[in-house]
């Protein structure tokens, strides 16, 4: 290594060299994989959890479902087929549109979301980490709006 190397302080590995694209990002997946752990007691994850939030109310079109989660067809009709496999969910047929996938919670879905909706957990895992959770919320809630392409922003 040469002696110039060594005077170059390492600003890759320290976060707050950073940019925050890659604060938030990174600051995302840990949270997400710290909830995929508390999840993973039921075979869930956090985009199987959602779906059963989004299947609460009653049945969904497995394509509105896809679309409300931001993913591809291919991607949703994966996690819903898990989620069947556990028996958290039902899919048929739609009786007016026999193309159309319904998929509706079961009564064991219901149970194992109710058991896993820890909302403490979910909130502590952010609140407990920074110094304004309100203002975060407040700030995370106006970025999602302006870049989301359903409200107008970028696509």
């Amino acid at each position: 290594m040469a002696d110039d190397d060594a005077q170059v302080p390492d600003r890759m590995g320290d976060p707050a060299h950073w940019a925050t694209g890659r604060l938030l990002s990174t600051a995302a997946r840990l949270v997400e994989h710290a909830w995929d752990a508390h999840l993973a007691t039921w075979g869930l994850n956090h985009a199987s959890f959602a779906v059963l939030w989004m299947v609460e109310r009653g049945p969904l079109p497995q394509r509105s479902l896809a679309t409300s989660a931001s993913v591809q067809d291919q991607t949703m009709s994966r996690i819903v087929e898990r989620l069947q496999r556990l028996g958290y969910v039902e899919r048929a047929r739609g009786t007016d549109d026999r193309r159309q996938v319904l998929v509706s919670i079961t009564a064991e879905g219901r149970r194992v979301r109710g058991l896993a909706q820890d909302e403490r957990l979910a909130e502590g895992l952010v609140t407990d980490a920074v110094p304004d959770p309100a203002a975060l919320r407040r700030d995370l809630l106006a970025l999602v709006r302006q870049l989301s392409p359903r409200r107008g922003g970028p696509a």
